[in-house]
């Protein structure tokens, strides 16, 4: 039955609904309303309960953080850990292996392509494990700017600086320096920091 109750009224016969069962069926229909209308209400908050209870399931803070620590700047997906492991055992035997987000792309590029590494004659990586080290760095590495020098150096690097604000670094900025504050850096853990 409808909220609002019509009634036909024709003009000659006198048929017209008196005062009072106007007022009635006025009252009838505004109570049929206000009823329909916090069942409405109810079923909104129940509905908007539900889900958000739902969502905190799916989404639960104890299921999504991992159980062991990261290390890396980043979250490695499983498609580029071959050429992070390829990268850290070509490059964190003679050094600290930096995380690719300190140097823009072009100078991984550039290092990869050149045997001549810092004064030191390297023997070149060979594809296919040229091809995995470079996805992995070309992917977790960040882009140059048109008029930006290749940074070959740490305290060269724009990235370098932005990922430190606020830090007093130690001048020269060497890469044996990060253990200072990155503690467990031979780990290639960037995370951990030292106290201060």
């Amino acid at each position: 039955m409808s909220i609002f109750v019509k009634r036909k009224t024709r003009d000659g016969d006198g048929l017209r609904p008196s005062g009072s069962d106007r007022k009635t069926l006025q009252q009838s229909a505004e109570r049929q309303f206000k009823r329909q209308f916090f069942s409405l209400l109810l079923v909104i908050v129940t509905w908007s309960l539900a889900m958000g209870w739902l969502l905190a399931l799916a989404t639960n803070a104890q299921s999504a953080t991992p159980t062991v620590e990261i290390g890396t700047v980043d979250v490695v997906p499983p498609q580029y850990q071959l050429g992070q492991e390829l990268y850290l055992e070509n490059c964190s035997t003679c050094h600290i292996g930096l995380p690719p987000a300190v140097l823009p792309t072009q100078t991984w590029k550039n290092l990869l392509q050149d045997s001549q590494h810092y004064g030191a004659q390297l023997k070149p990586l060979v594809d296919p494990p040229r091809i995995l080290v470079w996805k992995y760095l070309s992917t977790f590495s960040r882009v140059q700017l048109d008029d930006e020098e290749t940074p070959y150096r740490v305290n060269n690097s724009r990235y370098f600086k932005a990922l430190h604000p606020g830090v007093k670094l130690p001048r020269p900025v060497q890469i044996g320096s990060c253990v200072s504050c990155h503690p467990s850096v031979n780990d290639y853990n960037f995370r951990r920091l030292t106290a201060e």
